[in-house]
């Protein structure tokens, strides 16, 4: 509590640095972070290294650097104790002052206990509590109780390219950073509500779609061209018209086919958790109704079934007037997030065969692409293993009451290579509350979670060195 000041100053200080990993403008901004962290973590003595990922093809052919991936460890490994491997990301979203921000994305802002930045709930925030815990056990003097190593990278806002393949090796390797270890936590989530801490152990995959197509040679005025040529946004909205149905029911055949039942035991654990559907509606989302009353069909259908949703079209006339044009290419943009049994191959095929066979349906001779840009399997863990054990009663010791154990609807495609590379648990411990606004405008963290969970972060390191006297 004392350094709480100190945690702040470092937040702001990662913060400024504008680290979007998907602007290939900021790269060096997005490295910069790297070694800023590897710099703090040195001062504390850890080992680190960073490993070359190798470059990014961007779309025009253009080849950038890939942001380094930050490996280490505290002190040497000590066969007698447990070993934890934490992962995080210091990348963040696009922000800027136009998007809708109150105070400058990139000036960490502090207004009514709230700490107000791109990147404070998501990941930085969670990173940097890794680091106040390790600075915890130091100026107190007090041995870490496990073996500690990390794992950062500055990609994951841009699907984490490279990373997979980092892990993957230093699992298999017999001196890999992975090779031992016995259990691994991610902080990059938030809690369901806004004052009871959560554990995660389950995230939904996704397939994100692009329907490209293509009709004109160019871009026609409608007052020219209107009404004697087949038009792409015509073609394009009946498409995305029969993707899905207004109370959200997934209108591609075979989709739902491998999605399990929702068996008694787990709607009996569904009912236990501490959610407000009027709350989630009025506050959270900000709607007048949802397509679900009851608190468990909502957890359900946004946690453990699949969904599908329409982001956008490229292409269309979206800014503010009246622009009598007539598109000759346009791409519309979907995803289906997939759950456990759902695999993004299969996916694939389902919904381009249906896509294809529902435009044969217009008689159209425009040109179709259906093309599935990002492919991610969905993770599931056992909420009762040892490492959620730690998880909880970590929580318990800082905050008095039992967490509750939850799924959640968004994906984070690392850890799942990191459960199948290791054949290890995977504990996702929650660091932020649920209005944050991760990728919003206006992100921010509550400085009472961020000061707190890092105590939770440092008790669960106890806690882990403890399951084996249980």
């Amino acid at each position: 509590d004392s350094h709480s000041g100190d945690f702040v100053a470092n937040l702001a200080e990662l913060v400024a640095i504008k680290s979007v990993s998907g602007e290939p403008e900021a790269r060096d901004e997005t490295i910069r972070a790297v070694h800023w962290m590897q710099k703090r973590l040195n001062a504390e003595g850890c080992t680190t290294r960073l490993v070359d990922p190798g470059l990014q093809t961007l779309p025009d052919g253009t080849r950038i650097p890939l942001p380094p991936v930050l490996l280490g460890q505290l002190g040497r490994t000590d066969p007698h104790k447990k070993t934890v491997c934490v992962y995080g990301h210091l990348d963040v979203q696009p922000a800027h002052m136009s998007d809708g921000w109150h105070t400058d994305p990139f000036t960490l802002t502090e207004k009514e206990g709230k700490l107000y930045g791109r990147g404070a709930t998501d990941d930085k925030g969670p990173v940097l509590g890794w680091l106040h815990a390790i600075q915890a056990y130091n100026n107190t003097g007090v041995e870490l109780p496990v073996n500690f190593k990390f794992i950062f990278e500055g990609m994951e806002e841009s699907d984490s390219v490279g990373l997979d393949d980092v892990v993957i090796a230093e699992a298999e390797g017999a001196n890999g950073l992975l090779a031992d270890v016995d259990y691994i936590c991610i902080s990059d989530s938030n809690w369901l509500g806004a004052t009871k801490p959560t554990l995660t152990y389950g995230l939904r995959g996704i397939s994100y779609f692009y329907i490209d197509i293509e009709g004109a040679a160019k871009d026609l005025h409608s007052g020219a061209y209107g009404g004697g040529v087949h038009e792409a946004m015509t073609d394009l909205v009946a498409l995305m018209n029969r993707l899905v149905d207004t109370r959200g029911r997934i209108l591609v055949p075979g989709v739902m086919d491998a999605v399990l039942p929702l068996t008694p035991d787990e709607e009996a654990l569904y009912r236990t958790i501490d959610f407000n559907s009027d709350e989630f509606r009025d506050i959270e989302v900000g709607a007048r109704r949802l397509i679900h009353n009851d608190k468990v069909d909502t957890l359900t259908h946004i946690w453990r079934y699949p969904s599908l949703s329409l982001h956008g079209i490229e292409g269309a006339h979206s800014t503010p007037g009246a622009k009598t044009v007539i598109p000759g290419r346009v791409v519309g943009k979907f995803s289906i997030r997939l759950v456990p049994n759902q695999d993004p191959n299969n996916i694939e095929r389902l919904v381009t065969d249906y896509l294809n066979q529902e435009f044969n349906k217009l008689d159209s001779p425009n040109k179709l692409k259906i093309t599935m840009v990002t492919g991610a399997k969905p993770w599931l863990a056992d909420p009762n293993d040892p490492n959620f054990s730690a998880g909880r009663k970590a929580t318990k010791t800082v905050f008095g009451v039992d967490p509750d154990l939850c799924r959640d609807g968004g994906s984070i495609p690392i850890t799942l290579t990191f459960q199948s590379a290791t054949g290890k648990s995977v504990l996702l411990i929650n660091m932020g509350a649920s209005d944050d606004g991760p990728h919003s405008q206006n992100e921010k963290i509550n400085k009472w979670n961020y000061i707190e969970v890092t105590k939770v972060f440092a008790a669960y390191l106890y806690e882990l060195a403890r399951m084996g006297e249980n």
